[in-house]
């Protein structure tokens, strides 16, 4: 009995490795991706659009890494990345949202937000960092404060939850104790959410649950495929978004380069260069 458990877990195992999308046409998909970016990015400066896009997620669920195929192509003074640290004292005795707030777009802003004010839901109500009452208020309030605060001021207002199963979240885990490079990625609230796994599913269910609305829907992203996840919600995010390609007035050609001027050298003179080690 145990031994056939083991081979229909291998066997779909084997199915699931066959179906995630391979890293060459996951590649030529993201470069088409990452034009319309550049479009969208061209569009919201040309028109003042104002947009912010949250992401959140279980721990692992690759939330930074979508994040980081979004910007790579394009400009940080447009989309703006956002991933703030743990409130400080002084932050601690503001109006809740008020921190964030302070990183919404000006004109021509796209803001990534990676976790954002739906902290409180999550993690804050988990691990006890805010009171029962300051959970229930923030449950109640949100739904007014996004349509009120941000889509009927005119901000464009994405929510993207990426959702992992259990088995999944525990490999990539794994796989960072195991890479130095990821390191950094490992604290022990994160670990933490492995052992909780059940207290934050109950926690994301009622939050999205309370604050998915007709102005502010949150969109659910399978995450099991990294790559499947990135380009599917990059995908969603270009088909939601009304923007049209601007045309940019681009110089016929690269102009000639002016005279030597008379005794100029090559080279900058002054400094010293670095060491080749490669």
């Amino acid at each position: 009995m145990a031994k056939d458990k083991q081979q229909k877990h291998d066997v779909a195992e084997t199915n699931a490795a066959s179906s995630k999308i391979k890293r060459k046409e996951f590649e030529k998909e993201l470069a088409k991706l990452q034009v319309e970016l550049t479009r969208l990015q061209t569009w919201v400066k040309a028109t003042g659009a104002r947009v912010i896009v949250i992401f959140e997620g279980r721990d692992t669920a690759g939330k930074g890494g979508v994040i980081s195929r979004i910007t790579a192509r394009t400009s940080p003074r447009v989309y703006r990345h956002v991933a703030l640290p743990a409130p400080s004292d002084r932050e601690k005795t503001q109006i809740y949202m008020q921190r964030y707030i302070a990183h919404f777009p000006a004109a021509g802003e796209i803001i990534l937000f990676d976790r954002s004010w739906y902290n409180r839901a999550g993690v804050e109500r988990v691990m006890g960092f805010c009171t029962d009452e300051e959970y229930e208020r923030f449950l109640l309030v949100t739904p007014a404060i996004e349509r009120e605060m941000v889509v009927q001021n005119g901000i464009i207002l994405r929510k993207y939850f990426l959702d992992i199963s259990q088995d999944e979240q525990r490999r990539r885990f794994e796989a960072r104790i195991d890479d130095p490079v990821k390191h950094w990625k490992l604290s022990p609230m994160d670990i933490e959410s492995v052992r909780r796994w059940w207290d934050y599913t109950a926690a994301y269910r009622r939050m999205i649950e309370a604050t998915h609305t007709p102005e502010a829907p949150w969109y659910i992203v399978p995450a099991d495929d990294k790559r499947r996840a990135r380009l599917n919600l990059i995908r969603h995010l270009l088909d939601t978004i009304p923007y049209k390609k601007v045309d940019i007035d681009l110089p016929k050609k690269v102009p000639e380069t002016q005279p030597r001027p008379k005794g100029a050298t090559e080279g900058l003179g002054a400094g010293g260069p670095i060491p080749s080690h490669y």
